[in-house]
């Protein structure tokens, strides 16, 4: 059979498995292994899989994704989460909408210790919503803000999706980290003034609350210090080239353990249970991984990536154009496939392309994540959603799966807003990393 042929069928059964509902890191190991076989020998597909999934397992640069996820998960067991909200809360909660803008805020402060955003979206869920009730915001803008909010952990450093596209492209994963900060609170802005307007134009969406004197809000400020401090230590070793990514990491991983026990603020219980999540998380990314790099290999051997790269390339359009496409299929893309699924597929496609035009990988990269943060809150996939929504299912029963997808829109808009920013202005993006070289 024609490789080409070989590797289409096998891009259409994948899509075919996909919605069966079977995991999406076996489904892509089956496919790339059993088309690899064919299409070479099943001696050779045999040890392609266990090469790559012992790989994926053992690999120093891979290293950093459980680390940064327990790192998340001890901060927020011991609190870190709740406290800045309650920072956030005093400074915005007086302003219609301002529970909601501080909920983003939050999600924001929360993702720079986190790197996850369906752990990022879980944890402001169970802080978040329940305020919002509490003051009688409407259930679209309370579920929506922290599903949206939640996909910030997907572009501030630590990112777990950054690290691995830093891995597939060979990029400096701490330039990477560096390159969406701004980025990041570009994007919280935009949140915030989405918000604004949503409120200015109907009142009866978010209304105010409590009111602090400024004597209660600059105390509060002291609820950012152990965030501040993790974050400087691990993205300030990162920019001066004190550590590696993999060292960050560990550093990070102490320094929140440290703050905890000096607080006295992690039960034994609540350590195992970040141990446990921890555990589970990271084998789901790491088989999604290997499954993926074993797919990627599968399509190497059919030549369809080399064959898009050069079908894209023959376009009679200006880079920007042809960049303006591939965003548009990874938009479209989004909707239907995980976003680390979808970025482990594609990359190996449009990475040599967009090289080849000349645009700058780190910036691409950033881009590229934001696209894929459209698609954790669109439908039908949109895993912040059903994150959002199950963790309503428990504290706010009468939010229904459609009031959270009702408010997306709004913070959709900005996001798109953002990207054209970005796009326009791609020093936003490369101004920080161009300190660091």
């Amino acid at each position: 059979m024609d490789p080409t042929t070989a590797g289409i069928i096998g891009i259409c059964i994948m899509v075919f498995l996909f919605m069966t509902r079977m995991p999406v890191a076996f489904v892509m190991m089956l496919v790339g292994f059993v088309g690899f076989s064919l299409l070479t020998s099943w001696k050779g597909g045999l040890n392609l899989m266990s090469r790559n999934v012992y790989d994926a397992f053992a690999s120093y640069e891979l290293s950093t994704i459980p680390l940064f996820i327990l790192m998340g998960q001890i901060a927020f067991n011991c609190g870190i989460s709740r406290r800045l909200y309650q920072t956030a809360y005093r400074f915005l909660g007086n302003t219609r909408g301002g529970l909601a803008m501080a909920t983003v805020s939050a999600c924001t402060a929360f993702g720079a210790v986190c790197g996850s955003s369906p752990a990022t979206a879980a944890t402001m869920s169970t802080v978040g919503i329940p305020e919002m009730k509490r003051y009688g915001y409407a259930n679209s803008l309370a579920a929506a803000s922290v599903a949206s909010g939640g996909g910030l952990g997907m572009i501030m450093p630590p990112s777990v999706v950054l690290i691995i596209y830093g891995v597939l492209t060979e990029q400096s994963i701490g330039a990477l980290f560096v390159s969406g900060i701004l980025p990041a609170f570009l994007l919280t802005f935009l949140f915030i003034v989405g918000i604004y307007i949503q409120c200015r134009i109907n009142p009866a969406l978010g209304p105010k609350g409590d009111t602090f004197t400024w004597a209660e809000k600059f105390r509060s400020l002291a609820n950012l210090i152990d965030t501040l401090l993790i974050f400087a230590l691990v993205i300030g070793g990162l920019f001066w080239g004190l550590f590696t990514p993999t060292e960050a990491a560990s550093i990070g991983v102490i320094g929140v353990l440290a703050l905890a026990l000096i607080k006295r603020q992690l039960s034994w219980q609540a350590f195992v249970n970040s141990l446990y999540e921890t555990l589970r998380t990271s084998c789901m990314v790491l088989v999604l991984i290997a499954g993926a790099v074993v797919f990627g290999k599968f399509l190497a051997v059919t030549r369809i990536p080399f064959d898009i790269a050069n079908w894209v390339s023959a376009f009679d359009m200006p880079p920007f154009a042809i960049m303006g496409t591939i965003i548009l299929i990874y938009f479209i893309g989004g909707c239907f496939m995980d976003s680390l699924a979808l970025i482990m597929l594609t990359i190996p496609v449009f990475y040599p392309v967009v090289t080849g035009m000349g645009f700058d990988p780190i910036w691409f990269g950033i881009i590229i994540v934001l696209v894929t943060e459209m698609g954790v809150i669109t439908p039908p996939v949109g895993i912040n959603v059903y994150v959002v929504y199950g963790m309503c299912r428990k504290i706010a029963p009468d939010v229904t799966l459609e009031d959270v997808f009702k408010g997306i829109l709004p913070f959709m808009l900005a996001i798109i807003i953002g990207i054209a920013l970005l796009f326009v202005f791609p020093q936003i993006i490369l101004f920080l990393p161009g300190l660091m070289y």
